[in-house]
């Protein structure tokens, strides 16, 4: 026999007979009470993973949440606890009040608690999110920090293997709010952290070609940011290419080759486009000294392994700088650790070290190639020399 309420039957029973409703709608409400009497949670769990998603049961006032109170409610405690936590997370967004969203996810998770245990933690993490994207919604940002950096990190760092789609929540919410607080570092380090969870194809275009521009930006003005390839490799900065944003990527594609005469020269053709953006405009002096650090950086990557001694005059003559600007160009990438050396004043050369590891694209790691080779070459051709004089 079914485990579903009288309650709950008659329910679907009424949904089923209500000739007003889509016939699809009905159609939905027919298979799911099948499945109920039959206690096939697997497949139910699918049907309503659809249903919530079904664009005619969102027509529907109120339908999703008649569902969830009057069915699921009782038959939740069958189903993986996370595809019950997906599922109300769904139903939630359906909920015109925020406060009444909350007390349904807070809700829903107590008893996902109470007849799961441990098992809920990552259900319990997954709405936990949800709840603290509606608090953001609402403006609290005390209670968002709180949760991105103490509460629900904790937890999601608990975990030992979370799902995908729980990373993600957590990462979305902790992006959106560093968003909202402009602190463009931590909004890129989040944004492709959430990326990195969820399936781009997944995604919206306008969503896709929104969160492109976002992380541009993000990863333009953010202080910390000093590498763009990962950000150029993934397939969602393609939803620019056709798109009023096309000169946002060339910009990116310029600091990523530390391309000083490039950069200066679309900021001279996309004039109009670049005073759009008050950001940009605000951070043009920071902008410049990225994008010379990122020259530095470029001058240090294309010099032979062997061979990492640079004269200050050479920088100065590729960054456009004179020897004092050189200097403390140096000191600044001394000191976010972009490099290590020795500035030699004496000699007016750096000696350089260690260069921060970076994420290289095809191009780059083409030219790595061509070295490697020439590597390869000059060790065969020691080890011909030595042979010689071994045998002499």
């Amino acid at each position: 026999t079914s485990t579903m309420s009288s309650r709950g039957e008659a329910y679907l029973a009424a949904q089923i007979a209500n000739m007003s409703l889509p016939q699809d709608v009905r159609d939905a409400c027919a298979s799911i009470k099948a499945l109920c009497e039959r206690q096939l949670w697997h497949e139910l769990t699918l049907e309503l993973e659809s249903v919530v998603s079904n664009a005619s049961f969102a027509s529907v006032p109120g339908a999703l949440r008649a569902l969830y109170a009057e069915v699921v409610a009782d038959i939740e405690r069958k189903f993986n606890p996370l595809k019950v936590a997906h599922i109300a997370v769904a139903v939630s967004d359906t909920y015109s009040d925020r406060g009444e969203a909350m007390e349904f996810l807070t809700s829903t998770t107590a008893r996902l608690v109470e007849a799961h245990g441990d098992g809920a933690n990552e259900p319990n993490v997954y709405i936990s999110s949800h709840v603290t994207l509606l608090k953001l919604v609402e403006g609290d940002l005390d209670f968002v920090k709180r949760a991105i950096t103490e509460g629900d990190k904790e937890a999601l760092e608990a975990l030992r293997a979370p799902d995908p789609s729980v990373s993600a929540a957590f990462h979305y919410v902790a992006s959106r709010y560093y968003k909202v607080r402009e602190q463009y570092g931590e909004f890129y380090k989040s944004g492709m952290l959430y990326l990195a969870y969820v399936s781009c194809e997944m995604l919206p275009m306008e969503t896709r070609a929104a969160l492109s521009v976002d992380l541009c930006l993000a990863a333009l003005l953010g202080g910390n940011v000093y590498n763009f390839a990962e950000l150029l490799a993934h397939p969602i900065v393609e939803s620019l290419n056709d798109g009023p944003f096309v000169w946002l990527m060339d910009v990116v594609k310029a600091f990523n080759e530390g391309d000083l005469h490039e950069y200066d020269q679309l900021c001279v053709k996309h004039a109009a486009a670049l005073n759009a953006q008050p950001a940009l405009v605000a951070n043009e002096r920071k902008l410049r000294e990225k994008i010379t650090i990122l020259s530095l950086l470029q001058i240090i990557f294309h010099l032979p392994a062997e061979h990492r001694e640079i004269s200050l005059s050479d920088i100065a003559a590729k960054t456009k700088l004179n020897t004092d600007g050189v200097e403390y160009l140096l000191m600044k990438a001394l000191s976010v650790h972009l490099i290590e050396g020795i500035i030699d004043q004496v000699e007016s050369k750096v000696i350089i070290t260690w260069v921060q590891p970076r994420v290289l694209l095809r191009s780059q790691i083409a030219e790595l190639t061509g070295r490697l080779d020439n590597w390869i070459e000059k060790v065969s051709g020691v080890e011909a020399s030595l042979r010689e004089e071994i045998s002499a």
